[in-house]
């Protein structure tokens, strides 16, 4: 065992690590948790999804784990071994909860070997207004592992820090504007006169019988009360539904839809320019074409699901302000309910900041089985990429298969990492191709004429695969 001094290092030749944060606990003194950071070459975080701490407790690639507080000890799992090769540090961080770490008697950190216990080092941490300390690193120095002493501490706490290091930090959020049209759309004009081709009719499952003279426009309840702009957007929008439907034969069809946000914590900038927001209102209008009462079944996740209010076409304008929101990383500290909460808004807090698409896909196709309905069901979902559970998510989508959904992936941004979603269309052993998936750089820049044809090209090929295999009935 070596008794590190600040700036001094000890080689690592363990394969596996416990980096242990303890302290002496008493009246007043505050609480104290442990964090890590994956850094690169350039001392950044790549993403979020690098920052191990108590809301997201294990990294992706599963080489960093948070093991959790016991009494005054809070520990991390470090697998050196499975590391990725563009990390180069691992910094081992502190953040005090109701005080500073000058009130955090007998700070010290304690590198151990994971499999035989042994000690490597032993750091005593001397810190005094800090509220985040960057205790020590595990770093790379030729094809080796070594650890350092480092000791430096933040006045602003672990969202300082983390920031620092590159993480998005979501600010307490403004008060939220309805969604407005996206800036490629003509302003509101005549309503759009029929197409010029009659596609052929032909019976859908669960669906009225076709007009073949021109796509029928379903009025949804409560669509007069939205105000004024919002409503002949949803009519310009329902009209381009209808006739993205009758191109492909399928005018008429009735369907459950059911949208899907990514919630991760790489999402933030796209909720923070209200992208997001216009999304969710140009889905609406597939759920006011396709369902037979307009409303829309909502999930948000990231690493863990949760269930949204339905989104009804006469709530529209307040159910965007109150429920389309991402996850505060401002709140590390603060594990209190937020006071602003709504009834009914979720605290994002609980969903945390990871890619858990499986858990999700899970938890819609139990609803789903709950909830039958004798029509098809589309499940229309969002992310921004950054999947890794691609095991975990193809099983999913593999048992989904004998059941009436079909799953349209949508990628949102320049972030990439759609893993298995991207292979789905062309993985054999299928009774029925039952997903779809494309990626867009900017949505505003996807007229809804593009948008709409995207998102059901596949569906109607879906509906007659289902139909010949007794899927749909």
């Amino acid at each position: 065992m070596t008794n590190l001094s600040k700036g001094s290092n000890v080689p690592v030749a363990a394969n596996a690590v416990r980096a242990v944060l303890a302290w002496t606990g008493g009246p007043g003194v505050p609480g104290v948790d442990a964090s890590a950071l994956l850094l690169t070459a350039a001392g950044r975080v790549r993403s979020d999804v690098d920052f191990v701490f108590y809301n997201q407790p294990q990294h992706p690639g599963g080489a960093v784990r948070h093991v959790g507080k016991r009494g005054d000890f809070d520990a991390l799992e470090v697998n050196l071994a499975a590391v990725e090769g563009d990390i180069e540090r691992i910094a081992v961080c502190a953040s005090a909860d109701g005080g500073t770490f000058g009130q955090v008697p007998g700070l010290q950190l304690r590198l151990i070997d994971a499999a035989s216990d042994a000690e490597i080092a032993h750091f005593d941490i001397v810190a005094g207004p800090e509220t985040a300390m960057w205790c020590g690193e595990l770093y790379r120095r030729g094809g080796a592992w070594k650890f350092r002493a480092v000791g430096q501490g933040w006045s602003s706490g672990l969202a300082g820090l983390a920031t620092d290091f590159g993480i998005t930090v979501e600010k307490e959020p403004a008060p939220q504007v309805v969604a407005t049209a996206p800036p490629n759309l003509p302003p509101p004009a005549a309503p759009m006169p029929p197409p010029a081709y009659a596609a052929p009719a032909r019976p859908v499952p669960g669906g009225p019988t076709p007009v073949a003279s021109q796509p029928g426009i379903r009025l949804t309840k409560g669509e007069e009360r939205l105000p004024v702009d919002m409503r002949k957007r949803l009519s310009l929008r329902k009209e381009q539904v209808a006739v993205s439907l009758a191109k492909r034969g399928i005018s008429g069809l009735t369907a459950r839809v059911v949208l899907v946000l990514d919630a991760s914590g790489s999402m933030t900038p796209l909720y923070d320019k209200q992208l997001v927001h216009r999304v969710v209102e140009r889905m609406a209008a597939v759920a006011a074409q396709l369902d037979d009462n307009g409303d829309m079944q909502a999930w948000t996740f990231a690493s863990t699901p949760a269930r949204l209010p339905d989104l009804a076409i006469a709530d529209m304008p307040q159910w965007i302000s109150l429920h389309v929101r991402c996850g505060k990383l401002s709140l590390f500290g603060n594990r209190k309910p937020p006071r602003d909460l709504r009834p009914g808004q979720i605290d994002m807090r609980t969903v945390g900041i990871q890619n858990e698409e499986q858990k999700v896909i899970a938890e819609v196709r139990s609803y789903i089985r709950a909830q039958p309905l004798p029509v098809p069901t589309l499940v229309l979902f969002f992310s921004d990429g950054g999947v890794y559970k691609n095991g975990e998510i193809e099983q999913e989508l593999r048992a989904a298969v004998e059941e009436p959904i079909f799953w349209q992936f949508v990628g949102l941004g320049t972030r990439s990492g759609y893993g298995v979603l991207e292979r789905l269309d062309t993985m054999a052993g299928r009774r029925v191709d039952n997903v779809g998936f494309f990626a867009v750089d900017d949505m505003d820049q996807i007229t809804d004429p593009e948008l709409y044809d995207r998102l059901l090209s596949e569906f109607p090929a879906w509906i007659d695969e289902a139909t010949r295999a007794g899927i749909l009935r």
